[in-house]
């Protein structure tokens, strides 16, 4: 007897395919990862969505305390505070992306187990979701931003440079999704690097410009700064937004190559261990 059957489950795409097309068809489920995750945020916490200023408030404050008063950086012109927060907003959300990603088959092993769908969902809904928080923390940055346009006559402005910003908010979640997955992969077999992603993502930090700016950076060493692909992302989005900040075309090339090599490879390594890794979660 012959089994008709409506649908069948095989495994055909490459290893480099991202598998867009199911995604697409998976829309709904995206967005109800999205959603769950935002929602679950602020619902389990007493301050809410306001956490999603008081954090990059409370670490902009520490550094105009630490690199501003006491390490006497400077900002090129920028008042402290918008030249701290954005750096912070930034690099915020490509260690969320980074950090969040990176743990994606252990914290969601029991739904791999259960129910077919496709597996690169979980990491694409988090760069999602933290474009969400990013996108609040932005508007708050533009508030500070003209406040000091207005009221306190600050020669700072964007230009037409700006129109980069997509392109860098694409930068941002190709590199924070990309070096997640490669490190997701890792974690299934290598437990133990899952507790020093955290710390090894905030000691990579202090090797972009968040904290300063790239012209104070002694022209000898100054090129191991320029090496992490974020530093040419917050340069190129401080020149356009504040009118003030190093920005190189070659940097921004060399960031652009970088992430979609990156990409390649984290969807390559994704695809190959996604396959087997039940066995070893």
């Amino acid at each position: 007897m012959q089994d008709n059957f409506e649908w069948s489950i095989e495994n055909k795409s490459s290893s480099l395919s991202a598998k867009l097309k199911e995604v697409w068809m998976h829309r709904d489920l995206l967005w109800l990862l999205v959603k769950k995750d935002f929602i679950t945020f602020y619902k389990q916490t007493l301050l809410g969505p306001l956490w999603y200023f008081i954090q990059p408030l409370f670490t902009m404050f520490i550094f105009m305390f630490i690199f501003g008063k006491i390490g006497g950086f400077k900002t090129d012109g920028i008042p402290r505070s918008i030249f701290y927060m954005s750096g912070i907003i930034l690099w915020n959300y490509f260690a969320d992306c980074v950090t969040k990603t990176s743990t994606v088959f252990k914290d969601n092993s029991d739904l791999f187990g259960k129910v077919y769908f496709p597996r690169i969902i979980l990491p694409i809904s988090i760069v999602i979701s933290n474009l969400v928080k990013f996108s609040i923390q932005f508007i708050f940055l533009i508030i500070i931003t003209s406040y000091y346009i207005i009221f306190q006559k600050e020669q700072v402005g964007a230009n037409y440079f700006i129109i980069l910003f997509p392109l860098l908010i694409i930068l941002m979640a190709i590199l924070g999704l990309s070096i997640g997955l490669i490190i997701s992969a890792m974690t299934t077999k290598y437990r133990d690097l899952s507790f020093l992603i955290t710390f090894g993502v905030q000691i990579l930090m202090f090797t972009t410009t968040v904290a300063y700016p790239l012209s104070s950076v002694d022209k000898s060493i100054q090129w191991i700064v320029e090496l992490n692909p974020m530093t040419a992302v917050i340069e190129t989005f401080r020149y356009g937004f504040l009118g003030k900040a190093t920005f190189q075309w070659s940097n921004l090339i060399y960031s652009f190559s970088f992430s979609v090599i990156m990409l390649s490879i984290g969807v390559f390594v994704f695809n190959k261990v996604e396959r087997n890794f039940i066995d070893t979660i």
